[in-house]
């Protein structure tokens, strides 16, 4: 993946160290010597890349990935220190551009699961026969989420994002995250035990079938 256009003032640039480790401390400095926020971009843009290609497509993703973190640039004001690691706050980011394709995302899925092609899946790997013969049996399960859950879910399978992250990322309480992720299948399950063992075989699948 190359660094777009639309990438944060200073993206390539080398400037005063910051913490490797450390993407507060990156942010901190960065209001100081803006170049440095490039190091966020290269530590985390694959993986928000990634994550945006899994759900619209890499053509899509290219966008928004650049638009993470050209907001992420100008907001980087008010991001809250006291998080270490800027992970959630990112994703939450892509995850509010990804909800404005909620509709191309729904209509692909739906496509995927009714024919078992879907000309978005075919931007997600070169292997894409594999991919969608895999996907397939998912994508009508997705399509069928609200949008909101399909969020939380996406994030913990996809992202690998903790609760507490995903609650982070999207702004909502940590019962709420546990509430959609458990929703469906305590409606669907007619015991505890059947229903637990579903959630995680579904999340199993998603994170085996990107």
């Amino acid at each position: 993946m190359t660094r777009s256009s639309a990438e944060p003032p200073g993206a390539g640039v080398t400037g005063p160290p910051a913490s490797p480790e450390d993407d507060a401390e990156v942010v901190a400095q960065s209001l100081e010597h803006p170049e440095i926020f490039a190091g966020l971009y290269d530590r985390h843009a694959p993986d928000i890349h990634h994550y945006a290609a899994r759900r619209l497509g890499k053509g899509a993703a290219d966008d928004i990935t650049a638009e993470t973190f050209l907001i992420a640039f100008r907001s980087r004001r008010r991001y809250d220190r006291t998080h270490r690691n800027a992970r959630p706050w990112l994703y939450g980011i892509a995850a509010n551009l990804i909800g404005k394709h909620r509709r191309s995302e729904e209509r692909g899925l739906r496509a995927l699961a009714r024919t078992g092609q879907d000309p978005v899946a075919a931007s997600w790997s070169d292997r894409v026969d594999d991919r969608i013969a895999a996907q397939a049996p998912l994508a009508g399960a997705l399509a069928s989420l609200s949008p909101g859950d399909r969020h939380v879910l996406l994030l913990v399978a996809w992202a690998d994002l903790g609760y507490q992250e995903v609650s982070e990322a999207l702004g909502i309480p940590l019962g709420t995250v546990r509430s959609r992720l458990n929703r469906r299948a305590d409606h669907d399950e007619p015991s505890p035990g059947q229903g637990r063992r579903r959630r995680r075989q579904g999340r199993e699948a998603l994170r085996r079938h990107p």
